[in-house]
């Protein structure tokens, strides 16, 4: 059975419930049909939407089983996509998703994803690559779940098509790349970031698909509450000041600033924004997008935006100490600054704030409030259900709301949720700031006093008070709190209501009978435990006699006395007198010696034939008519020699007569 027969069975064995992608078939930036080779090349009119042709299956529900000589690649994948298809999904997603990749173009398929995944809700796409292809999982919620199966074949096909849409180099696969994709798809504005990084298995593709349906409602529809957001109309109604949102990576800051830009954004006021990069367009607002690489950074552009006569100013995020002393001044000279920073709380901005070399005295009147949040998720309406609180639970309520509270809302779970959640919702904690805590800034007092000004005078309610009291409201449970806030830090190390206590004494990841089996499990030990205790008094264990050690007696062994050996050592003899060195005696030698040794014929030349052989005289050479030539004299013989060395002789003897005696 080839691929194709494969693919076909997959579809045909789909129930009549499966969800269809709608429009999958829309096209976006950059739309330029890449097919795999082994297809034809696209005509006219091969994107239009087709019944059927585009909708991914749901083998989830039933997985097929494998058949002889089915591919092995393909089998495989069914086994991957069949074990990991039974978690429970969001939107009625019951299992993994398998496309027909030999009989459907690649963009129809990425623009199936894209789609589906904007109407599950889901926040970031990922596509991790692995030995046999690449697995796609989808965010919901603030959770993974794994969503599809893309086979090897396909991967590359996949990853350059997500590259065309968002403006990326294709033929660069070493280094990490960022791109975007906007378009409009049945009138709904998309906006995604695209991140590629190259790993040891391939390319990795996250996509964060950018959702400003919140924004646009405006800033009284993201879930303040009513004490809080009326703080937060205050600080919008200051003339200058700085206000901070803080938070975690993904906790929805955008989302906050971008309503109160919108709130603020009137005809009257000139508003200048620096971001990196611009995530939403506003009109009405001069926008402007940091780029490093050319030295356009968030200090550079704030020092121009203060000669542009702005009214409001937007920093993306303060990064660094020079962002920090720049914003800070140009909320002292007269404008409304806002900006975002990752720290959890209030209490701890104005930490970060002081140690990036801010000074206290300008931070205390500059600073005018501050918004910390984070997101929790939220109970599914249609099956949440009230359960009664545990013993822990009513001693956090009393701690933190002075409450009794008997029953709160839990989560259960259906069809049209994830695990009982649906969603997510804010959780706050605005400070406002006062004079007694800017006193205490700009006076560098301890903590604990600090802590005391920002969450006593000021009438800061926390994080944990936020959420306890949202948990009252139905709206999140008390396991999302729990596991969200730091309760060591709102309610202070002394009050023994610890995190780990709190998961302890909550099992948050147990069900109703595994708590009941645990309890069960726990009573038996211990009624086990207390048996044994019984059983150990009233039988006590007889104390066995200890046997006295047996002496040991020693042997005493005789030991022979060895003899000394004596060893006779002859006298030394006296030593014997040293005589007196004698002189050593220089030889003299003569002027007379020395001319007999010059007269004297050395051995080796009387027995050469130097002196033995006669040397024959060489021809005359022929002469010329016209120049007569010189004969040549004859050699002496080597007899010769001796009156040669005997006028030596002569010459030294008269010299060593005119000289001193020579003495070696």
């Amino acid at each position: 059975m080839d691929n194709q027969e494969l693919n076909t069975n997959v579809q045909t064995n789909v129930t009549p419930e499966t969800p269809v992608v709608p429009n999958a078939a829309a096209t976006l930036p950059g739309d330029v049909p890449v097919t795999p080779a082994a297809e034809t090349p696209a005509l006219p009119g091969d994107n239009a939407a087709l019944p059927g042709d585009t909708t991914p299956t749901l083998p989830g529900d039933a997985p097929e089983q494998a058949l002889p000589g089915d591919n092995a690649q393909e089998l495989d994948l069914s086994n991957a996509a069949a074990g990991t298809g039974t978690a429970t999904r969001a939107a009625g997603l019951t299992g993994m998703v398998t496309f027909d990749y030999n009989n459907t173009p690649i963009t129809d398929i990425v623009n199936s994803i894209i789609l589906d995944s904007i109407d599950k809700g889901v926040s970031d796409i990922h596509m991790d690559p692995f030995e046999e292809g690449i697995k796609i999982r989808i965010r919901i919620d603030g959770l993974l779940h794994d969503y599809s199966i893309v086979p090897l074949y396909v991967k590359r096909n996949l990853v350059t098509r997500i590259k065309i849409i968002s403006g990326m180099n294709i033929t660069e696969s070493r280094i990490p790349q960022d791109g975007a994709i906007r378009t409009t798809i049945n009138d709904q504005p998309i906006d995604i970031r695209v991140s590629v990084l190259p790993t040891n298995m391939g390319e990795k593709v996250v996509m964060r698909i950018m959702d400003y349906t919140m924004s646009a409602q405006g800033i009284d529809h993201i879930d303040f509450s009513d004490f809080n957001i009326q703080k937060v109309h205050r600080m919008m109604e200051l003339p200058n000041g700085i206000i901070l949102v803080t938070g975690a990576t993904g906790s929805g800051k955008s989302t906050t600033v971008y309503s109160i830009l919108q709130a603020l954004n009137t005809e009257e006021t000139n508003i200048i924004t620096v971001e990196d990069p611009v995530e939403m367009n506003i009109e009405g607002i001069n926008q402007v997008m940091v780029q490093s690489e050319i030295g356009l950074t968030f200090a550079s552009v704030l020092r121009s935006i203060l000669r542009q006569d702005p009214d409001i100013i937007m920093v993306g995020e303060i990064r660094d100490d020079e962002t920090a002393r720049i914003a800070v001044r140009a909320a002292i000279t007269g404008h409304l600054v806002l900006s975002t920073i990752h720290t959890n709380n209030a209490l701890n901005t104005i930490e970060r704030l002081t140690d990036m070399s801010v000074e206290r005295y300008l931070l205390g009147s500059a600073l005018s409030g501050v918004i910390s949040q984070k997101l929790a998720r939220r109970l599914c309406p249609k099956c949440k259900k009230l359960r009664p609180t545990t013993e822990y639970e009513k001693n956090m309520f009393k701690k933190a709301l002075n409450k009794d509270v008997n029953e709160i809302y839990d989560a259960v779970g259906c069809d049209e949720c994830s695990k009982g959640y649906r969603g997510r919702i804010g959780i706050h904690e605005v400070l406002l700031l006062n004079q007694k805590v800017r006193d205490a800034i700009t006076a560098n007092v301890p903590k604990k006093e600090l802590r005391e000004a920002v969450y006593g005078a000021s009438e800061t309610r926390t994080m944990l008070e936020d959420g306890l009291e949202k948990c009252l409201a139905g709206e999140t449970s008390f396991d999302e709190i729990v596991k969200l806030i730091d309760l060591d830090d709102d309610l202070g190390s002394d009050t023994q209501l610890g995190l780990q206590d709190q998961l302890d004494a909550a099992n948050l990841n147990d069900s109703d009978e595994e708590k009941a089996e645990k309890e069960k499990f726990d009573k038996d030990k211990a009624a086990e435990q207390e048996e044994k205790k019984e059983e150990v008094k009233a039988e006590p264990t007889p104390v066995t006699p200890v046997t006295p050690p047996t002496p040991v007696v020693e042997e005493k062994k005789e030991v022979t006395p060895v003899a000394p050996v004596a060893t006779p050592v002859a006298p030394a003899e006296p030593a014997k007198p040293v005589e007196p060195a004698k002189p050593v005696e220089e030889p003299k030698t003569t002027a007379q010696e020395i001319t007999d040794a010059a007269n004297s014929t050395p051995d080796f030349l009387k027995n050469s034939p130097l002196f033995n052989t006669t040397v024959t005289p060489a021809p005359a050479a022929p002469t010329t008519p016209v120049t007569p030539v010189t004969p040549v004299t004859p050699a002496a013989p080597a007899n010769d020699m001796a009156s040669v060395l005997n006028q030596a002789s002569s010459t030294l003897t008269n010299e060593a007569n005119v000289t001193a005696p020579i003495t070696f």
